[in-house]
């Protein structure tokens, strides 16, 4: 069976507060998407990867933890 839209959870990994902050608002603004977490790190991500069972992470590039 296919995954409708509205089954998928979004991790965001950012080191920017700002800009987790602004990707959560606008995802959360669509009805379709759910931010299952958030994490500034390669650290927390990984932790909150496997509690959180994200289907999509937007992950900053250049991390300063390592990317």
């Amino acid at each position: 069976m296919m995954k409708q839209l509205s089954d998928y959870r979004i991790l965001i990994v950012d080191d920017h507060p700002l800009v987790r902050q602004g990707l959560i608002g606008l995802i959360s603004a669509q009805r379709d998407f759910e931010v299952c977490g958030d994490a500034s790190g390669v650290a927390e991500a990984l932790e909150l990867a496997e509690t959180a069972r994200p289907d999509v992470a937007i992950v900053d590039l250049t991390l300063p933890d390592g990317s």
